[in-house]
């Protein structure tokens, strides 16, 4: 079974991406943002929220048109993230998962897989999720221990995965598993996973989380789990290369996710320094206030260069996009955490209760600089690349 090359290039005008930006960003604020507080406050998974973006096909931005999808091109994506984590991260997490767990069918699938598995994770029927962390192996993941035993026309699996985000309620799950114990990353593989024919399969919810309460998070456990050998991705030993193409092209929507986040904090900090008033002024007219939010508005603003830039890199394959995608998301998480960090502040005592958004801002910023890669990892694989180059 062969992979497929990567996808053609992906481009989309600016005036195309406006629309986007314009139709997500009226779809957040009335029916997303009034739900923010209480998916964060219960912790329960928004059904409600998925359903939304099924019946808005928001879902469809993250895929290509040839296989049910409206969008494809990084940008696309980004933005459409970016403006839901701005009321909302854990809904906008919704969105970034999809595509998470769909790029490594769209990047590392043939096309009868593509066909197959695509549309009905464009449409929103089907929910995906990416398990590649384990017990032991989070940043190192060629060090994984599951793994994928052949047997006649199907592998029988063993193992665990955990941190997998959607995967308690994930149909379609995309699992990286060891076809050769003894060698290393190129002993990893890539499976489909179809929830529904899954025996010896169990998701246990993680529950306690600091942000992105809402998000479903499990740690899945595989006990001779079977799956076919027509759902395998490319070739024996191929999943890791895979596994890292996918985080090229996933990087830049938690960057998105970090963006947005940074963006909804600088807005109500603005908003309140305008209005509180200290001394018989808004507290806006003091320097100090006017200093910080002068920084945050620089930060988010230079975050959101690089990270456009990065995703012509992604859409145009272009050498140097991987390095890029590490760039954006270290950069735009660093600042989302700086920028929501000052937000409390700004609010001083308000700012330290739920009454206000700023401080599940902080909580939900944190996670973006520690999954798909921390920003250590990040800064390793940056300074890699640009040995590469010399």
């Amino acid at each position: 079974m062969t992979a497929t090359s990567s996808p053609t290039v992906s481009t989309v005008t600016p005036e195309e991406l406006e629309l986007v930006r314009e139709g997500v960003r009226e779809l957040a604020d009335r029916s997303v943002a009034p739900r923010a507080a209480e998916i964060d406050r219960t912790g329960e998974f928004p059904g409600d929220i998925v359903s939304l973006f099924r019946e808005k096909d928001i879902f469809a931005l993250a895929f290509p048109g040839e296989y049910g999808g409206v969008g494809g091109s990084c940008s696309t994506l980004v933005v459409a993230i970016e403006e839901l984590a701005r009321v909302c991260a854990t809904s906008s997490l919704l969105l970034a998962v999809q595509a998470l767990g769909s790029f490594p069918i769209i990047l590392g699938g043939s096309d009868e897989q593509k066909q197959r598995f695509l549309p009905p994770l464009a449409s929103g029927e089907r929910l995906a999720a990416y398990a590649l962390s384990e017990p032991g192996a989070g940043s190192d993941p060629a060090g994984m221990t599951t793994r994928a035993q052949r047997d006649g026309d199907e592998y029988i699996i063993h193992g665990s995965k955990l941190w997998i985000t959607n995967g308690g309620v994930a149909d379609t799950i995309v699992l990286f598993a060891k076809t050769d114990m003894e060698a290393g990353a190129r002993g990893v593989s890539a499976f489909v996973l179809e929830r529904e024919r899954l025996t010896g399969f169990t998701a246990t919810p993680i529950h306690g989380k600091l942000g992105i309460r809402g998000s479903n998070t499990a740690e899945l456990s595989f006990d001779g789990t079977r799956v076919p050998v027509a759902n395998r991705l490319g070739d024996e030993g191929s999943g890791f290369g895979l596994a890292m193409r996918v985080l090229d092209h996933s990087r830049p929507g938690i960057a998105g996710q970090a963006l947005g986040i940074a963006q909804g904090a600088l807005d109500y900090a603005v908003r309140y320094a305008s209005e509180r008033e200290q001394f018989g002024k808004p507290i806006a007219a003091f320097q100090g206030v006017q200093f910080m939010l002068a920084d945050m508005a620089a930060g988010v603003a230079a975050a959101r260069a690089l990270l456009y830039a990065a995703c012509e890199k992604v859409d145009t394959h272009a050498a140097d996009m991987t390095r890029f995608a590490a760039m954006a998301k270290l950069f735009a998480s660093d600042t989302a955490m700086r920028v929501t960090t000052d937000a409390v502040q700004v609010l001083g005592g308000y700012g330290y209760v739920n009454e206000y958004p700023v401080e599940r801002m902080m909580r939900d910023a944190k996670i973006t600089q520690i999954y798909e890669g921390t920003n250590q990892i990040q800064r390793l694989v940056i300074a890699r690349e640009l040995a590469r180059g010399h």
